[in-house]
């Protein structure tokens, strides 16, 4: 048991490491806001979900559940 807490240990810091990198990537909310209207509404702006931007932001909902997840787990002490 101690080899499998050990591994789900080396994943929990990658996932730790990735999900950090992940957030760097990003831009800021503030990104973008070139007019105070607000009217100036893009291509960019409607296919954000389909940008890379969007996939940044499901990677990092994933990785995020992925975390406490297994963080719940490794304190369960089961292992």
């Amino acid at each position: 048991m101690g080899a499998l807490r050990t591994v789900i240990t080396i994943f929990f810091i990658l996932i730790c490491i990735a999900l950090t990198v992940l957030v760097l990537m990003q831009e800021g909310k503030s990104a973008g806001l070139g007019s105070i209207s607000g009217a100036a509404e893009t291509y960019w702006g409607k296919n954000k979900g389909r940008s890379m931007e969007g996939l940044l932001v499901k990677l990092t909902k994933v990785l995020s559940v992925l975390f406490m997840v297994i963080a719940a787990i490794l304190n369960l002490n089961v292992f």
